[in-house]
């Protein structure tokens, strides 16, 4: 804190700047009105993880903790009503999970994420397993899709404290923290059966902005659509395709040709007015 006061000073902000960064900030800018609202107080769940915002415009989460005492699964409008669709440890011997990480909502709408203990006991997991990967629906159905340890001398890998990411092959990804052939944690893909996409960076900008849209097997494109208005694109290489929004674009799906099929975009792409 010394280090920073220090510093601030020397830019004519006062040696009490952790009580004037606001007011430092706005001699140089004028800043917009800021309303802060706390929408929910936890009580005994543990440490929240992020929220994702699903494609229905809710937002979904997990805890720690709570619930059966083994964290949870919620949902929040963004009004701040926040439901429970699950709790973990509700089945015997917790193998559906315990201790949840963080959310991603994969295209086919269902919500993925992983528990650091928990599951079906395996070789080294006793007594509170070593961890789980998890689909939940919007509405709270959930199914353990895969127990850590399941292999011999859990070369699959052990209590998997991170979440996932949905890579444009359709696979999930994620990691362990123990386990492999090192004990030292691993990196895997489980494969639930989603296809492949694209996936645009931004995924939103006016006529003639610049896009980057991310796939894989992309070598070879013969066409780049803005909901089904052509654009002009150059193939980068096999992961990457650069274009820009075309005149005419409205908002809607981007769509690649490609030799192995079209592939259509995660999310719409908005274009701005």
């Amino acid at each position: 804190m010394k280090r920073i006061v220090n510093v601030l000073g020397k830019l004519g902000c006062g040696k009490r700047a952790y009580a004037v960064f606001v007011l430092c900030a706005t001699t140089a800018m004028a800043l917009p009105a800021q309303t802060f609202t706390t929408l929910f107080s936890f009580d005994s769940a543990g440490a929240p993880n992020r929220l994702v915002q699903a494609t229905n415009g809710d937002f979904y989460g997990t805890t720690s903790d709570g619930g059966a005492g083994y964290g949870t699964v919620f949902t929040i409008i963004p009004g701040g009503t926040l439901t429970t669709l699950y709790s973990f440890c509700s089945q015997g011997a917790c193998t559906d999970g315990e201790n949840p990480s963080g959310l991603v909502q994969a295209t086919n709408g269902d919500l993925y994420g992983t528990t650091s203990h928990g599951g079906a006991f395996g070789n080294g997991c006793a007594p509170y397993g070593c961890g789980t990967v998890f689909k939940i629906t919007p509405s709270g159905t959930l199914t353990t899709l895969y127990t850590f340890c399941s292999q011999s001398g859990c070369m699959d890998g052990q209590y998997p404290v991170a979440g996932l990411v949905q890579a444009t092959n359709g696979n999930l990804y994620g990691t362990t923290g123990v386990g492999g052939a090192h004990g030292d944690g691993t990196i895997y893909r489980l494969s639930v059966g989603l296809g492949p996409f694209v996936e645009t960076q931004p995924s939103s900008g006016d006529v003639g902005a610049a896009v980057n849209i991310l796939g894989t097997d992309l070598t070879g494109a013969t066409s780049v659509s803005f909901d089904g208005t052509a654009a002009v694109f150059t193939v980068v290489g096999h992961s990457l395709i650069t274009t820009t929004v075309p005149a005419g674009a409205s908002s809607g799906e981007v769509q690649v040709v490609t030799p192995g099929g079209t592939l259509s975009s995660n999310v719409p792409f908005q274009v701005v007015p």
